[in-house]
């Protein structure tokens, strides 16, 4: 059996891709347009691979996504494909309506139509060949087995207040920004095309991810960069802007859950009871560097903290309510935030290199030139 991801050059998606084949032998096609925040060089470990499949494209691409879909005929599709930067949507709205938007209804039409093709019953057979040349017989995908696992986020939800409790999936969308509101749009679509041509599909809407391999535009990953480079850490307004964090594995093995025992048509939100202020965040960053790798004049990295205006329209607080998650299908984090956050300072620290090579993309200027501005 294989399982078709999309976006699985980015963050969260090569993470999965890494987590996945690091303990199953399921082939994966990963299909990933290389914008830019897409990274091709975090898969560099599984160069020379037969499990792990590359192809460079969009899922707006219907020839080809349904090319893809009947070639390797997946038991399911995870669409972790998106633009996904608040920042960056503010700017350039544009492209998070065509990619999260339209692109998520041209990748369900595609998959619509390969599933409606599939054959109808529990397991289906089909002849394999082998690599020396003999045959036998394998488990091919049906209809009652496809799932279509869409990934998305708790920012559909919009802001909270201090003592609001923290979103369930029952929660109305109140999306805030042109991300939000073209993931909120994405959701949408996917649960109309379950109720309306009954496609088998599941919906994760997940916290502020953190972790190894995280493009140095958010706040985590930038925090670190800056930090080394002595450079300032940019903080937006009071910085008391609250976020709930979940470490990407911990995130992984969710949808792998999910993945597995879902129940069809379903919303599961995805969070690491985590709660806290960008502020708090920034200060135990700089504490690990503090004592991770000091700096030459014995200074603490918090010296460096700039607070900047505010980003327009910020959330002041986002929460999850994972407990669907935990009793229906029994997940829950393995790592607290203060084993994971160590665990990425450590890593970044590690990987110097790949700091390099994707800071030399073109995010670079685009990020100074926003800081800058404000």
């Amino acid at each position: 059996m294989t399982l078709l991801v999309t976006g699985a050059a980015g963050f969260i998606g090569a993470n999965f891709v890494l987590d996945w084949l690091s303990s199953s032998q399921e082939p994966i096609i990963n299909l990933d347009k290389l914008t830019y925040a897409g990274n091709p060089e975090t898969l560099a470990s599984l160069q020379g691979d037969a499990r792990h499949v590359f192809v460079q494209g969009d899922i707006g691409d219907a020839e080809l996504v349904s090319r893809l879909l009947a070639e390797h005929q997946p038991r399911a599709v995870l669409n972790f494909a998106a633009e996904s930067h608040v920042d960056r949507s503010i700017h350039g709205p544009g492209e998070f309506i065509e990619t999260n938007i339209v692109g998520t209804f041209r990748l369900l039409e595609s998959v619509r139509g390969y599933w409606s093709a599939l054959p109808v019953g529990a397991v289906s057979e089909r002849d394999g060949v082998l690599a020396d040349g003999s045959s036998r017989s394998e488990t091919a995908p049906t209809q009652e087995g496809f799932r279509f696992l869409h990934v998305s986020t708790d920012e559909v939800y919009g802001s909270l207040a201090k003592d609001d409790p923290a979103f369930a999936e029952t929660h109305r969308y109140e999306p805030n920004s042109p991300y939000s509101a073209s993931k909120a749009a994405s959701d949408h679509l996917v649960r109309a095309w379950h109720h309306t041509y009954g496609l088998p599909v599941l919906t994760t809407n997940c916290s502020n991810n953190y972790g190894p391999y995280h493009f140095p535009e958010k706040l985590i990953p930038l925090m670190i960069v800056n930090a080394l480079a002595g450079k300032p850490l940019p903080v937006y307004g009071d910085g008391m802007q609250v976020r709930d964090w979940l470490y990407v594995k911990d995130h992984c093995s969710a949808i792998r859950r999910v993945l597995e025992a879902g129940r069809l048509g379903e919303t599961y939100n995805v969070g690491g009871w985590n709660e806290k202020p960008n502020i708090e965040i920034v200060k135990t960053v700089c504490a690990l560097l503090d004592e991770l790798r000091p700096r030459a004049d014995g200074q603490s990295y918090a010296e460096q903290i700039s607070h900047v205006t505010d980003r327009p329209g910020h959330d002041r607080r986002y929460a999850i309510d994972a407990r669907k998650l935990e009793a229906e299908l029994g997940w829950k984090p393995a790592e607290t935030f203060e084993s994971g956050i160590r665990k990425t300072v450590q890593w970044y620290l590690a990987n110097p290199q790949w700091v390099s090579n994707v800071q030399s993309g073109a995010y670079r200027d685009w990020v100074q030139k926003q800081y800058q501005a404000s």
